[in-house]
């Protein structure tokens, strides 16, 4: 083989190694590796040659070429002015920085595990500045972590660490602090439903408040975070995905009759298959005029162990989703109202 054969074949399987998303970093290793392992014995002289025209392939190659950042179209954007002032940034002692427990949940075991395995392997090169603000508490000026409280406590934690870098956003109020709290963390998979709902609340979030409300009139208690061992009071639920889509869905109204059965029915904890089974039951042209929310509530009543049972073997025999095997089952027990007509799954 000739040098440009050579390249041409370090070239190809680099690329096969390390895909069409990798950086021209990932590449040129993946290039060295390929010749260590393939060409062992090979003239230097003409390794290096083949290398070199790699080399210049790879920078010619704009998937491994630096480029500048480009701004995007704007068209059909409608682009609002930022509302508060750029965030500074700030080095601080991380044991002086205050959480507050009305938007962030306090460290549990999964959240001690992750401070833990951060201590441990704690990098610079990976080191994401927690976002703080300013914020009085007894008198005093205080930072709030808004995002970044167990990478805080690792720091805090960590012997070799005195100091750390925090951004500092202009969120002074309770309310706009949880709102950024939210805004930061929507996307990331480590905080929970429950957690954004709260901090929803806090911030004065149009959507939390409605959930809450109707929620509250249904007798459903959310719950912050799911209650030690499992255990649950009747009414309680931290289904708080499946409620939002109930109410996007379904609206206020038809919604609060719908938990308001669940609630009535005794269940501890409200579970996702419920609110489905209920909602097919009350809206669905099939049935909705054949029984009514309070026969459906004396039907579910203290049996849902028993009914449990019954809808697995249903999913299992007819291979329909545990929520609609549940709803048959329920539909089935349920006094039906007098003259109407009964549904075709019954």
């Amino acid at each position: 083989m000739n040098a440009i054969e050579i390249a041409k074949f370090l070239l190809d399987d680099a690329a096969k190694q390390t895909g069409k998303k990798c950086t021209g970093a990932d590449m040129i290793d993946a290039v060295a590796k390929t010749c260590a392992r393939e060409f062992p014995d090979t003239n230097r002289e003409l390794l290096r040659e083949a290398i070199t025209i790699a080399n210049r392939v790879l920078k010619v190659d704009q998937n491994f070429a630096l480029r500048h950042i480009q701004p995007v179209s704007l068209t059909g954007l409608d682009i609002a002015t930022p509302e508060n002032g750029q965030p500074i940034c700030e080095v601080v002692r991380p044991e002086s920085l205050m959480v507050d427990p009305s938007y962030q949940r306090s460290i549990g075991a999964r959240g001690l595990s992750q401070i833990r395995k951060i201590i441990e392997a704690f990098d610079w090169n990976k080191f994401k500045p927690p976002i703080c603000a300013y914020a009085e508490h007894d008198g005093q000026t205080v930072l709030k972590v808004l995002d970044g409280q167990h990478t805080a406590i690792a720091a805090a934690s960590h012997p070799a660490i005195d100091f750390i870098p925090v951004m500092i956003v202009d969120a002074s109020a309770t309310s706009s602090q949880a709102a950024a709290f939210v805004g930061q963390n929507t996307e990331r998979l480590g905080v929970t439903p429950l957690q954004l709902h709260q901090s929803g609340l806090v911030a004065h979030d149009l959507d939390a408040i409605t959930i809450d409300i109707i929620c509250k009139q249904a007798g459903v208690n959310i719950l912050r975070h799911p209650g030690p061992g499992g255990k649950s009071r009747p009414g309680d639920t931290v289904s708080i995905n499946s409620i939002s889509e109930l109410i996007n869905k379904r609206g206020n109204e038809t919604s609060r009759i719908i938990l308001t059965v669940l609630a009535q029915g005794g269940f501890a904890p409200i579970l996702k298959p419920q609110i489905k089974a209920v909602e097919l039951l009350l809206t669905h042209d099939e049935y909705r005029d054949s029984i009514t929310p309070d026969a459906l509530t004396a039907a579910i009543q203290g049996t849902w162990a028993t009914d449990l049972d019954e809808a697995k073997q249903l999913s299992v025999t007819h291979k329909w989703p545990l929520w609609r095997a549940l709803a048959i089952h329920w539909f089935r027990k349920t006094k039906k109202v007098r003259g109407a007509a009964v549904g075709k799954a019954a």
